[in-house]
């Protein structure tokens, strides 16, 4: 096995698809620890994760031959970990606690996810854009200036209770159009 391990991700494919067990043992050893940590970034949930992994892998095996990898095995594999945390987010499968937080760990920069954080970003911000301007401001100001409840009702000359109304509505559409609801 461990002259495989050097063998480039092309030839792993080629083996793959030939039927070579001992071809994905080497993927997954060389990919599983990058990908549950590209996966546990957006979800904080290691069983999610793990799940998550291990069902790559056995779709990887069983669509082996069907599989066509555009540009590498590595941008592929975390397309797929990428577009399976989408689905849980989408489908509700997320923790509510993790749902909370979601846009503060996706502006954290990650080593091995930051195309993963880039695109879910970007999917939260284009449901934040289409809030009314006012709730869109107050979300904004809570989430990204890191304003209280207090700082943002004095900014914008509102009530505590009309930020807090603008914040429960912005979180209410970010869990309708993420799924969560």
């Amino acid at each position: 096995m461990t002259e495989m391990i050097f063998i480039d991700d092309t030839e792993l494919m080629d083996r793959l698809r030939a039927g070579d067990d001992l071809a994905l043992k080497v993927i997954y050893k060389k990919y599983w620890s990058l990908l549950y940590n590209s996966a546990f970034n957006m979800l904080q949930d290691q069983q999610a994760c793990e799940d998550i992994i291990q069902e790559l892998f056995i779709n990887l095996w069983n669509k082996r031959e069907q599989i066509e990898i555009k540009a590498s095995l590595k941008s592929y594999l975390f397309a797929s970990v990428r577009y399976e945390v989408f689905r849980q987010v989408r489908h509700g499968s997320v923790r509510e606690d993790i749902f909370e937080n979601i846009q503060d760990r996706l502006q954290t920069p990650s080593e091995y996810g930051n195309i993963e954080h880039r695109e879910l970003l970007s999917y939260v911000n284009s449901i934040v854009n289409n809030l009314s301007e006012k709730c869109k401001v107050v979300y904004k100001l809570s989430r990204e200036e890191q304003l209280s409840h207090k700082e943002i009702a004095t900014k914008l000359d509102i009530s505590t209770k009309t930020v807090e109304n603008h914040l429960n509505k912005a979180l209410r559409q970010l869990r309708i159009s993420l799924g969560l609801w």
